[in-house]
């Protein structure tokens, strides 16, 4: 446990948890050994000379002054280290995040991930403010009383002794059985926070076809599937609670008997029988508290689990003496990528010439989209090299690459903020002048006119109070903003309406002049004006050539022009 969370910690932040730990344990052990001048203590009261232990009381609660310093610096150190580590651990999770692959960012990695740094982190670095401390005291403090009773009766030391063994592998048993257990009751915890978030919402869609009833069916299942792995997970923590307080209680008798035994015989005082009971009984209630401790680490080892998982994720490789290309051309030479078992671009070779455009047309699946994202090195190649300026892109640091391109999604993202700001995402430290001048180009003043605010108008959390056709215009406007050489588009006109349509268009035409293009689009009627048009299907190019050249090949392109026309003509 200790050495993964110092693994997930990393070096910087592994010396602080490493001096608390070691506060920890010389407090536990202080606090043991505070306990053996209870036996002097005793001798004195039971004694011909009662008057001698005033001394020793004096020496007590001394040795318990000690202690309580020492309780308060080591929670106190608990505390403010955790705090740090909470704070330093979210940079390291965000700065490791950052360095990810973006292709590595999948729909339900995405509500993983941020589960995992909100409750996740909270929990992991919880363990160092509130879980250590108690876990180390129930761990060192008895096995320190165990030695002060070696020291003044080797044989009750002995008896005390034999718990021990029988106390970790009750430990190690119950935490081996409630893996499995654990594992799904998180299953069905994340499972269940699906469902409510996917009923949520689906309401237009399940209220649209009277389906309502039946959705929340589901939910219940599903809700009930998490209280059959709850009790489950009692059940298996069961048998270790009464394991661990029957080994507790049995040892503590056996103790008794023999103190006893040992007194009645005249082998020992009365005095080190009861000292040695109280001591025994001192052991008793940190042990007892193992259980759910012990449930409460396996729940932050999950946590932490996870975590490292994540952090030993490896980031895609960056160049030790970075190239930064002179022109702005495209180029893949027979590339092939692989998304899974699935070859997703098979040995495909083509070259934009700078400030020419490209459009990428095909079948859904064929890979369009993913040609953009190996462009931007979302993802790295399996096979052969994609080149930026006539230097591979794997050569160029990220920081270059992406100031060099801007990227226009057909599903837009916007911060929950104000439309300014969100434009102004595309170069944050541009003037107010350059910041209109994008939005009139992008056709974004007309949204920011009819607002109520205008340019602080607050957008939503996703762009939610914006219609999809204003978001594309924010997305746009961020783009001219940016002003990059290269310009990839993906799909921006395939969901809008026709005014909105024609707004955007505008806006493309404004942000692709004078810039290398590569666009994918499936309204074919976007890439007439390409330069050149390659036709994507399985992973391959089936047809290249311009617009006129395609038509009157008559071959697939031709077909899907035809098709294209055909809800125009019936209208």
């Amino acid at each position: 446990m200790i050495r993964m969370l110092l693994r997930v910690l990393g070096r910087e932040y592994a010396p602080p948890v490493r001096r608390t730990v070691a506060l920890m344990t010389t407090t536990a052990v202080a606090e043991g050994l505070s306990y053996a001048l209870l036996v002097p203590v005793l001798r004195a009261l039971f004694g011909s000379t009662p008057g001698d232990a005033w001394t020793w009381l004096i020496a007590f609660g001394a040795a318990v002054a000690v202690y309580a310093a020492l309780r308060y610096s080591s929670d106190l150190s608990g505390f403010r280290v955790g705090t740090t580590l909470l704070r330093g651990m979210y940079h390291r999770l965000g700065d490791h995040l950052a360095r990810l692959p973006l292709g590595w960012y999948g729909k339900g990695r995405v509500g993983e991930v941020s589960v995992l740094a909100s409750q996740g982190v909270l929990q992991a670095m919880g363990v160092i403010a509130h879980l250590l401390a108690p876990f180390i005291s129930a761990c060192v403090t008895p096995l320190t009383i165990v030695v002060v009773m070696l020291a003044f009766d080797w044989r009750m030391g002995l008896a005390a002794l034999v718990a021990a063994p029988v106390v970790a592998a009750i430990q190690i048993w119950t935490g081996r059985s409630m893996a499995a257990t654990d594992a799904e009751r998180h299953e069905r915890d994340h499972e269940a926070t699906g469902r409510v978030i996917e009923y949520l919402q689906a309401q237009p869609v399940l209220r649209a076809g009277g389906r309502t009833l039946e959705r929340f069916l589901l939910l219940d299942d599903s809700l009930r599937e998490v209280q059959r792995a709850s009790r489950r997970t009692v059940l298996s923590a069961l048998p270790g609670v009464v394991g661990l307080t029957l080994t507790v209680q049995v040892v503590f008798t056996a103790l008794l008997a023999l103190g006893a035994y040992l007194a009645l015989g005249g082998d020992i005082g009365a005095a080190e029988v009861l000292a040695i009971l109280v001591l025994a009984a001192r052991c008793a209630d940190p042990l007892l508290s193992l259980s759910d401790i012990g449930g409460k680490l396996r729940g932050a080892r999950s946590e932490l689990a996870r975590l490292d998982t994540v952090l030993r994720t490896e980031p895609l490789p960056e160049a030790r003496q970075p190239i930064q290309p002179e022109r702005h051309d495209l180029e893949f030479e027979s590339v092939t990528f692989q998304h899974g078992d699935r070859t997703v671009i098979d040995d495909v070779s083509l070259s934009v010439p700078e400030g020419q455009r490209l459009a990428v047309v095909g079948p859904s699946g064929a890979g369009k989209s993913t040609l953009l994202q190996l462009l931007a090195r979302f993802y790295d190649v399996d096979s052969g090299v994609v080149r930026v300026g006539g230097v591979d892109v794997r050569a160029i640091s990220t920081e270059v690459l992406m100031e060099r391109i801007a990227i226009v999604f057909q599903d837009v993202y916007l911060f929950d903020g104000t439309i300014e700001e969100n434009v102004r995402l595309g170069r944050p430290d541009a003037g107010v002048a350059e910041v209109r001048a994008a939005a009139t180009a992008a056709r974004l003043d007309e949204v920011i006119e009819r607002l109520p605010g205008g340019w602080a108008a607050n957008v939503g959390e996703g762009g939610a109070l914006l219609s999809g056709g204003e978001r594309q215009r924010v997305s746009i406007a961020r783009a001219l903003l940016k002003n990059a050489p290269i310009v990839l588009l993906d799909e921006v006109t395939s969901a809008l309406d026709p005014v909105n349509e024609a707004a955007v268009h505008e806006g493309i035409e404004r942000l692709m002049a004078g810039r290398t293009v590569v666009m994918v689009a499936h309204r074919l009627r976007t890439v007439q004006r390409a330069d050149r048009i390659v036709f994507l299907d399985g992973g391959r190019i089936v047809e290249e050539g311009s617009h006129e050249d395609l038509l009157r090949r008559g071959g697939r392109y031709a077909d899907f022009w035809n098709i294209s026309l055909a809800p125009a003509a019936s209208e």
